[in-house]
């Protein structure tokens, strides 16, 4: 495999399992030494166990303003650099609109929007220095409306603005900033996934893949390409990895 990332360093949140596992193992796979972050301390440590390089695991949630600022202060003291931010962790649930509760409403739009925010502006100043790079994972549910998430659909259409002004905020800075909205990937996420009761099936056929679901594997290829100096035109973009969800 290429060394593309030889001698960078990578913060990936979500590296317990799905796109953020298999991105991180991507990267090291490359060269990158790579910061894992993830909530699930067990299976943080069976991805940095799978990785044949260095991945140094932090537990966290990055829900919280103040542990986005600590991790990358941590990444920092380390390593001395970041190279990329990859604002993997996400969370997703489905319900009918007026049956979600404030509780979970917040917890959804703090894993996928504000530590999004909060990991990139604590970053910015590293990346920088370095010409680095942020790739925040959206979703095909940020394009397109979908039945039953409601709140969902919002996060991830909040991280698709949020990428598109920042790379235009820094577009003469010398770092990129996009984003990727996957599909139906087979992911722990999707496998976990539950529809409320009550649900009228039409609605929910946009949800269905033209083809196979994608895997993990398939987006953390794409997320290298784009992370490394071959990607170097690729700023303020948007990529689908969904099948054609998205084009119809």
């Amino acid at each position: 495999m290429s060394q593309r990332f030889a001698a960078k360093v990578a913060l990936i949140t979500g590296a317990a399992s799905g796109i953020g596992r298999a991105t991180t193992l991507r990267l090291v796979g490359e060269g990158a030494t790579v910061f894992a972050v993830d909530l699930d301390a067990e299976r943080l440590k069976e991805t940095a166990s799978l990785a044949d390089g260095t991945v140094t695991t932090r537990t966290a949630d990055v829900s919280d303003p103040a542990t986005c600022a600590a991790v990358v202060q941590e990444c920092v003291d380390a390593y001395s650099r970041i190279d990329v931010l990859g604002n993997i962790a996400g969370v997703a649930r489905s319900d009918h609109f007026t049956e979600l509760t404030v509780e979970q409403y917040r917890r959804l739009m703090g894993v996928n929007v504000d530590a999004c925010f909060f990991l990139s502006q604590a970053a910015m100043p590293y990346l920088l220095e370095t010409g680095g790079n942020i790739i925040n994972i959206a979703s095909s549910a940020g394009l397109v409306g979908q039945a039953y998430t409601v709140a969902y659909c919002a996060s991830k259409g909040a991280v698709i603005q949020m990428t598109r002004a920042l790379a235009m905020e820094y577009v003469k800075r010398g770092i990129r900033v996009n984003a990727i909205a996957p599909g139906v990937i087979d992911t722990p996420l999707i496998q976990k996934w539950e529809f409320p009761a009550d649900v009228e099936v039409d609605l929910l056929m946009r949800y269905a893949p033209l083809r196979n679901a994608g895997e993990a594997e398939d987006v953390a290829s794409l997320f290298a390409y784009v992370a490394s100096d071959e990607g170097r035109s690729i700023h303020g973009a948007v990529l689908s990895v969904d099948n054609g969800m998205a084009a119809g």
